[in-house]
């Protein structure tokens, strides 16, 4: 994963290896929340060997902080668990100073007023 030039020059070295693959991982899928992504995908993303990511994403998965299925992974709803987590906090704290924060009512504002067509209403 990169990182800003800002951050590279005023964060120490401790503060920068600190930040773990699953730590990374989480951070991606929990920036990405409305998605889910392949290991390598992830791997991709974060600029990590695919099978350090899929490790973390075993050890995050034992933790219920991700979510499995086929071969795609999303972080959990679970957002009570997730808060509960030490380094979410920090991971979010990072995306958010590198990527801004989530502006949810932007995104309600421009998202369509039908549903997508593949979306079938329960009558």
């Amino acid at each position: 994963m990169s990182i800003d030039r800002d951050t590279f020059e005023n964060t120490s070295e401790d503060e920068l290896e600190g930040l773990s693959v699953p730590v990374q991982v989480l951070g991606f899928l929990a920036t990405n929340e409305d998605r889910a992504f392949k290991a390598r995908e992830i791997a991709s993303q974060v600029g990590v060997d695919e099978g350090a990511v899929s490790t973390a994403l075993s050890r995050l998965k034992d933790r219920d902080l991700v979510e499995h299925k086929a071969t795609y992974w999303a972080v959990t709803d679970d957002t009570e668990r997730l808060e509960g987590y030490s380094s979410y906090e920090r991971a979010t704290a990072l995306f958010n100073e590198e990527l801004g924060t989530e502006d949810k009512e932007s995104w309600r504002e421009k998202a369509p007023s039908e549903s997508h067509p593949s979306i079938e209403d329960e009558q």
